[in-house]
């Protein structure tokens, strides 16, 4: 059975850099697209960016477009979303999520019913 554990988050000024990991145990990450979502206090859960089974196709939610990097490496079984500029509204805790590669293209909006596989998440702060 699939298993994602997020690492890679803490505490960072404005204006750093921080980079998420999200290591696949269990089974295979081939067959999945992989979406980053993240949830701030008192808010719903967004999604933040999304990245192709293949790799090829990337989205991104536009408070983060231009600011972060999402990519994969399916032989190390890891995703990673590289994320730079950070401001104090991007303060969340971050999920990684294995996504059916039939819902890419509407990755983003997906509600969290619709993913079968969650990691634990990883708290970024952005705090001077």
């Amino acid at each position: 059975q699939l298993q994602l554990v997020e690492s890679g988050g803490g505490l960072v000024q404005p204006g750093g850099s921080l980079r998420l990991s999200c290591a696949a145990s269990g089974a295979t990450l081939n067959y999945y697209a992989i979406g980053w979502f993240r949830q701030a206090p008192g808010k719903e859960r967004e999604g933040v960016s999304c990245i192709s089974q293949s790799g090829s196709g990337t989205t991104y939610a536009d408070s983060v477009s231009g600011r972060f990097t999402v990519s994969r490496d399916d032989a190390k079984t890891t995703a990673y979303l590289e994320m730079k500029s950070l401001k104090p509204e991007d303060t969340a805790v971050y999920f990684c999520a294995a996504v059916n590669t039939l819902l890419f293209n509407i990755c983003l909006k997906l509600p969290e019913s619709a993913v079968d596989t969650w990691g634990q998440g990883t708290l970024v702060t952005v705090s001077s």
